[in-house]
C-alpha cells in the first residue's frame, strides 16, 4: 500500500516536471512575457550601490521595445515586460568554468534553489526571472561568463554598473533573455568570433565584410574575416532567422 503511494507520488512529481519543462520550451508568443530582474552588487561598491539605486523599469524600456520589434520581423506579436525587483544580497552560485557534466548539473540544482530563494515576488507571475550581478566599473569582467536557463527560465547575468554602460548592459540582458527560450550561442566559445552564417546579421551581403551590426546571440560585429567589435547597444544588433526558429518565432525552412 505504502509502496504504490510512493510510486503514484513519484510519477506526480514526474508528471508536473514534464509538464513544466513542455512550457518552459513552448512559449505561447501570443501572451506577454513578464521577466523579473534582480540587482545584484557584487563588490560591494558604493559607486554600484547608487547606480543600482538609480534603477527604474523605465531604464529597461528599451529591451521590450527592441524584442517586441524584432519578433514583429517574424509574424509574431510577443510583449515583453521587465520588472525590477528588490536588490538580493546573497551572492548565486559561481557559474564553473570547464567543468564537467556533473558539474554543470550541480550548478545548476543550486541555482534553481538559490533562484527559489532569492526571486522575490513583483507583483505579477513571471515567466523569467534574471540575476543582474553588477560590477564595480573599473573591474574587468567577461559578459560572456553570464548564462541563462531554459529548463526553469532563469539566468545569472554580468554587467558594469555605471550610466554609460547601461547601452551596452542591455545587450547582453537581452542575449541572456532569449537564451532562456531556447536560443543558442552564434560566437565561437573559444575565441567570441561571429559563426557564419547564423551568427552574422547580414550573411548574404556582398562583400561580406565589414558587417555594420551584430546577430544578438553573436553579440560581436565580424569587421573582417578575423576582427570583430563588441554591439555596444541594442541598434547594433538583429535577431537572426535561425535564432528566430529556436525559440519558435518562425517555423523552420
Amino acid at each position: 500500500m505504502f509502496k504504490n503511494i510512493r510510486i503514484l507520488i513519484l510519477l506526480c512529481i514526474l508528471l508536473i516536471v514534464a509538464i513544466n519543462s513542455f512550457r518552459d520550451k513552448n512559449h505561447d508568443w501570443q501572451k506577454p512575457v513578464y521577466v523579473a530582474i534582480y540587482p545584484i552588487n557584487v563588490d560591494n561598491s558604493p559607486e554600484v550601490a547608487k547606480y543600482i539605486a538609480s534603477l527604474s523599469d523605465s531604464d529597461f524600456k528599451e529591451i521590450e521595445t527592441y524584442l517586441n520589434a524584432e519578433s514583429k520581423k517574424y509574424g509574431q506579436n510577443a510583449s515583453f515586460y521587465y520588472r525590477l525587483g528588490q536588490e538580493v544580497k546573497a551572492m548565486p552560485p559561481v557559474v564553473p568554468r570547464n567543468g564537467g557534466i556533473t558539474d554543470a548539473i550541480i550548478w545548476s540544482l543550486k541555482f534553481r534553489y538559490y533562484a527559489y530563494k532569492n526571486a522575490h515576488d513583483v507583483g505579477v507571475p513571471t515567466n523569467l526571472r534574471l540575476f543582474l550581478q553588477y560590477h564595480s566599473p573599473d573591474k574587468k569582467i567577461i559578459t560572456e561568463t553570464s548564462t541563462a536557463l531554459q529548463n526553469g527560465r532563469i539566468g545569472v547575468v554580468n554587467l558594469f554598473g555605471m550610466d554609460k554602460k547601461t547601452a551596452n548592459n542591455n545587450v547582453v540582458i537581452a542575449h541572456e533573455s532569449l537564451h532562456a527560450f531556447g536560443a543558442s550561442d552564434k560566437y565561437d566559445l573559444s575565441n567570441g568570433s561571429p559563426i557564419y552564417p547564423h551568427g552574422y546579421a547580414k550573411p548574404a551581403q556582398n562583400p561580406r565584410y565589414p558587417q555594420t551590426q551584430a546577430e544578438l546571440m553573436a553579440v560581436h560585429i565580424p569587421t573582417s574575416p578575423t576582427k570583430f567589435d563588441m554591439a555596444r547597444d541594442l541598434k547594433q544588433t538583429v535577431v537572426g532567422e535561425m535564432t528566430a526558429v529556436e525559440i519558435k518565432w518562425k517555423k523552420p525552412d
